[in-house]
């Protein structure tokens, strides 16, 4: 067990909860998440002082993961048949809960370095701390963070067309 576990975890935690909470859309799933994450750096050789990009990028990871996972379950779900009748009253709730999942799931289907920089990079960290959590020269991550959002638009749009 690493001894330095409580004091990375008492700095860490509510920036791992916001990285996946990005993602996910849901602080419930994203607590699960950051126990998953802190658990695998508790197990990990990472030093103490590179905890922080490396436990901002596991939490883009996780929380990836878990999105791919939930995605898959939901389309088990529907082909079951587990459809719901809304009422006029939830309508927008409704619309904007698709618009969410929609883009969830078109991040999930980036390539997971562009994923991951957009993530951190919209979960308010510098370009510096994006730079060292995913190993780029700063002034890369502006261009990575700009394909992905591209990417991402065109993930969108082209899944949008076929529906």
């Amino acid at each position: 067990m690493r001894t330095d576990l409580e004091q990375v975890f008492r700095a860490a935690y509510p920036r791992v909860v916001s990285v996946a909470a990005r993602v996910l859309g849901s602080r419930d799933e994203a607590e699960d998440v950051a126990q998953e994450v802190f658990l695998s750096f508790g197990r990990s050789s990472v030093p103490g002082d590179e905890a922080m990009p490396w436990l901002s990028v596991a939490a883009a990871h996780a929380a990836l993961n878990h999105l791919r996972t939930g995605r898959r379950r939901a389309s088990r779900e529907e082909a079951v048949g587990n459809h719901e009748t809304f009422s006029p009253d939830v309508a927008e709730a409704v619309v904007t809960l698709d618009e969410r999942r929609r883009v969830r799931a078109a991040l999930s289907r980036l390539p997971r370095k562009q994923a991951v920089a957009l993530v951190l990079r919209h979960s308010g960290l510098s370009y510096a701390e994006v730079a060292a959590a995913l190993d780029l020269s700063p002034a890369s991550v502006g261009t990575t963070v700009r394909r992905a959002e591209s990417a991402l638009r065109k993930e969108l749009n082209s899944h949008a067309s076929s529906e």
